[in-house]
């Protein structure tokens, strides 16, 4: 699991969309309070890659300085939960769901 830490991160940081998409499946369901502020969605979730991929678009053009700086990985049974600081130094952790193929099938973003 830190080598998919490690490679997400480096995606997100490299601000690569492509390279942030290859982690996650074409039936992914995230969740974040991200969504709500950036898509203007009172859910705060997202259901397919596609919409997925517009969300992350979004935030890389809102936030064009984003950095992530990982704190800590805590592996599961079939998840992995990613605890790093974010934007505007938040402290975030990410609950994932990964599939038999270690793409990502879940999120659950969390932020202090």
């Amino acid at each position: 699991m830190s080598n998919f830490a490690q490679e997400w991160l480096q995606a997100w940081n490299s601000h690569q969309l492509e390279a942030i998409m290859s982690h996650y499946a074409e039936d992914v369901v995230f969740y974040s309070p991200f969504i709500i502020k950036i898509n203007n969605d009172p859910a705060g979730n997202l259901r397919g890659r596609t919409a997925l991929q517009a969300y992350f678009s979004k935030a890389l053009t809102a936030y064009p300085d984003l950095h992530f700086d990982l704190i800590q990985v805590l592996e599961g049974v079939n998840s992995v939960v990613l605890y790093y600081r974010s934007v505007g130094n938040r402290l975030a952790a990410e609950m994932m769901v990964l599939n038999k193929e270690g793409k990502v099938v879940e999120v659950k973003a969390h932020y202090a």
